[in-house]
């Protein structure tokens, strides 16, 4: 499959500073919950009073849900909801490429990009460079039009994410729903792509990978019994032929 390019020279529904600002704030909220978060709840509240309504509003039910839960419900909720499943990955080219050598290919191209832009992958966690948090940093902290491509190279996934949250009925629903609002609708053939992503899964190798479409990731079954967020994630120079989805959080 192939990224969808066509919506690389449109304009953001939200431009400039408030583009940044609605990027920024849902990396923050679609990263893993702790205590610095709960924290920044009133200010992040505040962050979002200044953007249009499309993408105000959802941040702004979700930060109720937040300062409403206990934050060990919440931590596990989030484990539950974005590591345990393929189907709810942050890691954005698992679902135009799933666990085969192309999605190698497709994970420098995102490093070359950042590094392009004069942007370092030292200080993300060792997370893998298409981790959605990592990307919405980027654009938001560094280069909008970059960002801007490679989340339009990636919109038929985020759909797809979105989808899958909204079958879980997640908490998280309403921030893809606030990034959804910053970027072009689906068109005609997209939405095609997006029931065939649905129907078959993404693209996968014969050896040692499930069959099944978004099956649970392999590699958190011998973690599956574990604290939360257990060791560092994956960098690039560990990735085989295989890549997994993403590290246990």
């Amino acid at each position: 499959m192939m990224p969808w390019r066509r919506h690389r020279r449109t304009r953001p529904a939200v431009e400039g500073a408030a583009l940044a600002d609605a990027w920024q704030l849902v990396s923050l909220l679609l990263d893993y919950p702790d205590e610095r978060l709960l924290g920044l709840a009133p200010v992040l509240r505040s962050s979002a009073q200044g953007l249009p309504a499309a993408v105000r509003e959802p941040i702004g039910a979700f930060l109720d849900h937040l300062e409403a839960h206990d934050l060990a419900a919440l931590q596990e909720e989030y484990v539950d909801t974005f590591d345990v499943t393929r189907r709810c990955a942050l890691h954005l080219t698992y679902f135009l490429h799933g666990d085969t050598r192309k999605r190698g290919v497709a994970l420098v191209q995102f490093t070359q990009a950042y590094r392009a832009a004069g942007a370092s992958l030292d200080d993300v966690g060792g997370e893998l460079p298409d981790h959605l948090c990592v990307l919405l940093e980027f654009g938001a902290t560094c280069d909008l039009d970059t960002a801007w491509k490679l989340l339009n190279d990636h919109r038929v996934g985020i759909e797809l994410l979105y989808t899958a949250l909204t079958g879980k009925r997640s908490p998280w629903l309403p921030v893809v729903q606030a990034l959804r609002a910053t970027l072009p609708q689906l068109q005609g053939d997209d939405e095609e792509a997006l029931a065939r992503l649905i129907a078959q899964g993404p693209p996968q190798e014969d050896v040692g990978i499930d069959s099944a479409p978004y099956a649970q990731d392999p590699a958190l079954d011998e973690h599956l019994g574990a604290p939360l967020r257990p060791g560092p994630a994956p960098t690039t120079a560990d990735l085989g032929s295989t890549i997994p989805v993403g590290a246990p959080r």
